[in-house]
């Protein structure tokens, strides 16, 4: 984990101030992982642990995972390099016009293939969720969850699958009705890439 907040840090990856994210919620700290994924070796750095631990479990039969895939746009790195590092194929959800996560460009899903999520950062699981319902439309059973930061609020509702974040870092975490720093009249921004 001390490696995995190293790389945000020298990335500039992790960001204070007040923002608006994707779940609507408000906080006061970012974590653009997009700024750490760009360095092809941070990227591998970031998801060695991960990967290690994940064949670990392949081998002692606690998982079994035939294919990887990432929420878009977020996901879309981190499932690549860590299917990679897996020796497996990597695909991608994306929004559909109406905003609905969907599986397009021609990715393939058989029936009951075991599918690993992965994401650059969890806050509330919901781009999870949404990825895993088009996966499952798609006749996907979801294997597990990975992520660079898990970045989750105490409390959270559990992940429903095996979960395997690189770093689990502390944020606050507010509905924008209870939020310290709208209260103070600070301006949030919104960094994140989803629309609603």
């Amino acid at each position: 984990m001390e490696q995995v907040i190293k790389l945000l840090k020298e990335s500039e990856a992790m960001l204070e101030g007040h923002f608006l994210l994707s779940s609507g919620r408000h906080s006061d700290r970012y974590f653009q992982c997009a700024r750490l994924l760009q360095h092809p070796q941070k990227a591998q750095a970031a998801f060695t642990d991960i990967a290690g631990t994940i064949r670990d479990d392949i081998k002692n039969g606690k998982l079994k995972i035939d294919l990887v895939a990432g929420p878009a746009i977020g996901g879309i790195i981190a499932a690549w390099e860590l299917a990679r590092q897996l020796g497996l194929p990597a695909i991608f959800t994306e929004r559909d016009d109406s905003g609905t996560m969907v599986l397009r460009r021609g990715f393939d899903i058989q029936n009951g293939q075991n599918v690993l999520i992965v994401e650059d950062v969890v806050t509330t699981g919901k781009s999870s969720m949404e990825c895993a319902a088009a996966l499952k439309a798609a006749g996907a059973n979801i294997a597990a969850l990975a992520c660079i930061v898990d970045r989750r609020a105490e409390g959270a509702d559990a992940i429903p699958w095996p979960f395997y974040p690189a770093a689990k870092l502390s944020a606050a975490n507010w509905e924008p009705s209870e939020c310290a720093l709208c209260k103070q009249g600070i301006p949030a921004v919104k960094p994140g890439s989803r629309k609603a």
